[in-house]
Order: C-alpha cells, then sequence, then structure tokens
C-alpha cells in the first residue's frame, strides 16, 4: 500500500492485499520499506518505551502516516535507533546485504526487571500461540496476565509503568 508521501506500507494482518500472501496466523506486522532497510512493527508487541520517537523523530512520528519513513536518514542510524526498542516491536531488515536479518546481541542477555518482567536480547527462539519465532530482543510477562504470551503487554502486575528502566546496554 502507498500513502500520500509515497512511502509503502505493507500490513500483514491477515487480510492480504493484491499479490500478497499472508499467514491469518501471524499477528498483525506492519512493514516499512525504504531504500537500504526495511523496518518492521508489530503494535501488539508494542511497550511504548518510545526509544524509537525520542531517538530518531525524522523517521519515527507518531502524528503521520506512514509514522515510519526509513529512508528520512541513513539506514544505519535507523538500525541504531531500532536496536534501542526493548520489546522487540520494531526489527529491520538490511536490505544492501540480501535482506539481511537483524543481527543478535552476542552473548544473550537476561536482565529481571524490578517487578519481574524479563528483558532479554540475543539469538532466541521464543515459543508462543503462534509457535516458534526467531527473535533478537523480547519483554517477557512474569506474571501470567499478558494477553498476548508469552511477551508482555503491561495488562498485570509485572507491567506496571514504573519499570521504565533505561535498558543496560
Amino acid at each position: 500500500m502507498t500513502d500520500r508521501t509515497g512511502e509503502r506500507e505493507r500490513v500483514t494482518t491477515g487480510r492480504p492485499g493484491p499479490g500478497e500472501h499472508v499467514d491469518p496466523e501471524l499477528p498483525g506486522i506492519k512493514e516499512y520499506e525504504g531504500e537500504g532497510i526495511t523496518v518492521t512493527f508489530e503494535p501488539r508487541r508494542c511497550l511504548h518505551a518510545a526509544a524509537c520517537v525520542h531517538g530518531l523523530p525524522e523517521v519515527f512520528d507518531l502524528s503521520r502516516r506512514p509514522w515510519v519513513l526509513p529512508d528520512a536518514t541513513v539506514p544505519e542510524r535507523v538500525a541504531e535507533v531500532v536496536r534501542r526498542c526493548p520489546s522487540g516491536a520494531l526489527q529491520y531488515r538490511d536490505r544492501t546485504e540480501e535482506a539481511s536479518p537483524e543481527p543478535p546481541d552476542s552473548p544473550t542477555r537476561v536482565r529481571r526487571t524490578p517487578s519481574g518482567q524479563l528483558v532479554v536480547r540475543g539469538d532466541l527462539i521464543v515459543t508462543g500461540a503462534h509457535g516458534d519465532r526467531h527473535e533478537t530482543r523480547v519483554v517477557l510477562c512474569a506474571c501470567g496476565a499478558s494477553g498476548n504470551q508469552p511477551y508482555c503487554d503491561r495488562s498485570g502486575p509485572c507491567g506496571k509503568a514504573d519499570d521504565d528502566v533505561p535498558e543496560e546496554r
């Protein structure tokens, strides 16, 4: 889909557009293609840490549509800011290297927030309602109240907003 700015926004919600194949079992993922980088956004995983909008407002702007313009700066800067997203709701693929996915942190790191969430970064396989998914960054629910298990959606006691402690890098 192309909007008024000419940016392409592909939304995978289980309702494919013309010439698009979408697995109806996958969660809604929005894809924003740029010349050198493609940014994906999975709204159900977003915890509103705002690392994106504060880190690169010319690319990530909630007041416009599409809200992600990957070509507003160089792909390396976009990738740097996307990697700051603690939940993994934002991810990227480098289009200059044969669509290579985001490289995982090494070694894998696990950090528990004061209320119990697990913040995990590395080469991960996460099993959830949609099967196994390869991940590089996740915030996992510790209380069992999330409607998006195993990911935290801040609906239970482990997702209290006062846990917005900047992640150690």
